[in-house]
């Protein structure tokens, strides 16, 4: 099957260009980002391929391309780090041209080239310019050298452990250890003295390796608290570069991007002029093509480079919501040879868009990542979703946990804000842990309703009291009433005989029938009983109070106190999610019978997930204090430590170096000192 390439001769002022009419598209990549492009591909009339590793196997991505090609292997550099794996499925696909995507491969210089020397047509800029912008170092020399302010940085390549700590002291603590392939927040750390410089960055080169299969790192200047602000760019092969305007990208966990904007609140049109000149500067000192962004820190006014990204960025929704735009198509329509529209030069902007990203992920316990099965995902309308998972999708421990961006556009930010927090406070996200309590706090906090975003927000927030349920003790307490009912008319509906009385319904008074739920805010006791003189409920020790209530499928209507409220309830065995009018309680119901439960071993530390042993720091016997680190695992792409619960003696080892371990599996047991 042949490469479904046209190629055309043309004119156009300031030489000739081959116009190809892609036909096909291998998405390099998975997850959202396959599904957005293949969307736009549909609506081209181009026919899409997708790749997908042994765990993506049932994912919708691979269901929604016209044709899969499986890559066997579970991990990133098993499956979508494989250049040459790729390279066969799109000779197998007969695929004309590759998009990258973001993150994997989509800055790999030699996967450009490689694409473009099968033959295929490349969605993106030249190798050449990923490879200069792809080494931050280099491309910090050139961008000084055109005259755009730069972070001090240092390249770390080759150094002893004490020429990295001299290094670190030439650059001035508070550093920033960076890989230099890097990219999503992966391979980042920030240091504050010479004794935590050495264990950083080997982590740091570990965390890059594994994301972007290179170990390469740097020392960078770290500013506290500027705010982030990007220049999304676009330059076509007749020489053509244009500024898109701003997004801000200030608030951010572990150096990730968790909200962003266009435009920025902090820039009026004279900044942005001056930014957009520097950014259209950068992209022509490399001789850029397609979509990328330039990346700043912005502090009192003024902006220091950061790094040029070439590829497309999970935040351009937000650009393609104030300006009109589909960047996919226009990346398309550039590596088919065709000159940006004229329109672009001077791109409006119209009104104001907040993405967020939601993840798998506690925000209460150090934003660790979270594996499970979605048992429900809905996000209701009124806002865009680009999401790579559905009801019933496995989040796995291989792949970044991110389950979706969620877009609004509204004429004004607070109306944007605020749309964009009630949809994610209505959104039915069931079967696992996730950050979507913190999103909607940070939506409605005054300081981001006032603008004053910046690199901090989350240090002087505290994401563990973000990120606490948002339905208070009493709305948690009515879930669990709607909960019970819910269960109480499943069961009368199963019944034999009878179904339409009340279970427990007597003509004499007795006592009432008792559901336990152990929820976030502890346990709950619900006490209901039916009689002819009419119902009533008891939540705790309090005193029975009368309440009414309808079930129709999933929805339990509540009148309790002359207050009436609606909540949707789906049950999983002992598993009850609810959703009501301030967001989501979870609950599980205690068994009326329960068993004994094994106590777990005094001192033990577990697996928070399940994941790979990269490396074991005691062994047994070793005196151990209080936070000493102990082990450290990687899953879903990052690096997490394990720390002593308490101060004591490894009594036993049961995790070595290379251990694929489940979650809670005890790895270490700590026998308490004696004071």
């Amino acid at each position: 099957m042949g490469f479904a390439i046209v190629p055309h001769r043309g004119t156009l002022a300031g030489g000739s260009f081959t116009h190809r009419m892609i036909q096909s598209v291998l998405v390099a990549n998975r997850g959202e980002i396959a599904r957005r492009v293949f969307r736009t591909c549909r609506a081209m009339g181009i026919r899409t391929v997708a790749v997908f590793s042994d765990p993506d196997r049932g994912a919708p991505f691979v269901r929604e391309a016209d044709e899969a090609i499986a890559l066997d292997g579970s991990t990133a550099t098993d499956s979508y780090l494989r250049i040459d794996l790729l390279l066969e499925a799109a000779r197998r696909s007969g695929a004309a041209a590759v998009h990258p995507g973001y993150g994997f491969l989509a800055e790999n210089a030699d996967f450009a080239q490689a694409v473009i020397d099968a033959g295929l047509v490349w969605i993106g800029p030249s190798a050449n310019a990923i490879r200069r912008m792809g080494s931050k170092l280099e491309s910090k020399k050139l961008i000084a050298a055109i005259g755009v302010p730069t972070l001090k940085s240092i390249d770390l390549t080759g150094l002893a452990d004490r020429e990295m700590v001299q290094a670190a002291a030439e650059v001035g603590y508070p550093v920033l250890v960076k890989a230099s392939a890097g990219g999503g927040g992966k391979g980042m750390r920030i240091v504050d003295g010479p004794d935590d410089l050495v264990s950083a960055v080997r982590g740091a080169g570990r965390e890059a390796e594994a994301a972007f299969g290179d170990d390469t790192m740097f020392l960078e200047k770290y500013l506290r608290n500027p705010r982030h602000v990007e220049i999304q760019v676009l330059g076509d092969t007749h020489g053509n570069v244009v500024s898109l305007h701003e997004r801000e990208c200030s608030i951010q966990r572990r150096h990730q991007k968790i909200v962003e904007e266009a435009p920025s609140p902090a820039v009026d049109p004279d900044l942005r002029s001056r930014m957009g000149e520097a950014a259209v500067a950068v992209a022509r000192a490399v001789d850029y093509v397609g979509a990328g962004t330039v990346e700043f820190l912005l502090a009192d006014g003024e902006f220091s480079f950061l790094e040029m990204n070439t590829r497309l960025q999970v935040e351009h929704p937000v650009t393609e919501a104030v300006t009109g735009l589909d960047l996919v198509r226009l990346q398309l329509l550039i590596a088919m040879g065709e000159a940006l529209p004229t329109n672009l030069l001077n791109a409006d902007l119209t009104g104001h868009a907040i993405e967020v990203r939601l993840y798998a992920e506690d925000p209460l316990a150090g934003f660790l990542p979270v594996a499970g099965r979605l048992t429900r995902f809905e996000i209701g309308e009124g806002v865009r979703v680009d999401s790579g998972v559905e009801s019933g999708s496995e989040i796995t421990v291989h792949y970044d946990p991110m389950l979706a961006k969620v877009i609004s556009h509204a004429p004004t930010r607070s109306e944007a804000a605020l749309v964009l927090a009630a949809a994610l406070q209505s959104a039915s996200i069931h079967g696992t842990v996730t950050n979507r309590d913190l999103l909607v706090r940070i939506l409605r906090h005054p300081e981001f309703l006032a603008g004053e975003t910046d690199t901090g927000f989350l240090e002087r927030h505290d994401p563990a009291e973000l990120g606490a349920p948002l339905p208070s003790t009493e709305d948690a307490t009515h879930a669990a009433v709607a909960a019970a009912m819910h269960a109480h008319q499943t069961r009368r509906s199963e019944a034999d005989v009878l179904q339409t009385l009340p279970s427990g319904w007597r003509n004499n008074p007795t006592d009432p029938q008792i559901t336990v739920f152990d929820g976030s805010a502890g346990e709950i006791a619900i006490g209901y009983r039916f009689s002819r003189d009419g119902a009533t409920v008891t939540i705790g020790s309090n005193s029975p109070v009368p309440f009414a209530h309808t079930v129709e499928d999933d929805t339990v209507t509540l009148e309790i106190s002359g207050r009436r409220r609606r909540f949707r309830v789906h049950a999983d065995g002992d598993r009850h999610d609810v959703d009501g009018p301030t967001g989501h309680t979870h609950l599980v119901a205690r068994p009326r019978f329960p068993t004994a439960a094994a106590n777990a071993e005094p001192g033990s530390l577990h697996a928070p997930m399940p994941g790979k042993v990269l490396d074991v720091l005691v062994a047994e016997g070793d005196q151990v204090s209080v936070g000493q680190t102990l082990l450290v695992m990687e899953a879903m792409k990052m690096e997490h430590t394990l720390r002593a619960p308490l101060d004591g003696v490894v009594t036993s080892l049961r995790a070595a170096v290379g251990d694929q371990v489940e979650a809670d599996a005890t790895l270490v047991v700590i026998t308490e000192s004696e004071t």
